[in-house]
């Protein structure tokens, strides 16, 4: 959860490494919308979390939503742990009750889906995926419902995942996805942010909800 200035500046740095660009930080604002979406992601959660007034939060959410339909994005603040990194702009719908862990890397065509338009607002986050810590989602996969995925897991291109897989290092594929390999080690991510809980990395798998 980004609940202070410093953590925010923590997961940005995880981000950063997660999507390989510990250098050029100015370069690659200017250059990369990506990590623009993502930079203003997690000075949105910043806002909310400290309730900062809205008169500092709206500009803030007006430039991150517009960016959004740029990118084709539908994600709200809040979901995923430090070490995020979405790898192309491009379609990628995740239901805000989502909650990913640390060091996620996904690609475009993924949709991630529960049911936080169809049930009791306050029982939401109980219909939607929880995902682990180094997952790696490949491009068009598609999740949904209250799913749990293990650590360090694969899910191939184009899966499409409707049951829960709790188990670490597993590869997943196909429709109804499966278990197509077993004891992996999360290799498929860049780690920005370790899974030791260290002071380097704060957050546990899935950050704070948005308000």
């Amino acid at each position: 959860m980004i609940d202070s200035y410093r953590t925010m500046r923590a997961y940005l740095r995880a981000d950063r490494v997660s999507r390989g660009g510990a250098d050029g930080r100015l370069k690659i604002f200017l250059f990369d919308p990506v990590w623009r979406f993502i930079l203003l992601m997690r000075l949105l959660e910043y806002l909310i979390n400290t309730r900062k007034p809205a008169l500092l939060r709206l500009p803030i959410l007006f430039w991150y939503r517009r960016l959004s339909v740029r990118l084709g994005f539908s994600v709200a603040p809040g979901i995923f742990g430090p070490g995020l990194a979405i790898v192309h702009y491009g379609l990628l719908v995740i239901d805000p009750t989502t909650r990913v862990g640390r060091n996620c890397r996904i690609h475009a065509g993924v949709n991630i889906g529960g049911g936080a338009y169809f049930v009791d607002p306050a029982e939401a986050h109980l219909h939607s995926p929880r995902i682990g810590d180094n997952v790696y989602i490949g491009p068009g996969a598609k999740l949904y419902g209250p799913v749990v995925i293990g650590d360090n897991c694969v899910i191939g291109a184009n899966a499409v995942v409707t049951r829960s897989f709790p188990d670490a290092g597993l590869t997943l594929g196909g429709i109804p996805a499966k278990v197509i390999a077993e004891g992996g080690g999360g290799e498929r991510v860049l780690k920005g942010a370790p899974v030791n809980g260290d002071a380097g990395a704060p957050g546990a798998g899935g950050s704070s909800t948005s308000g």
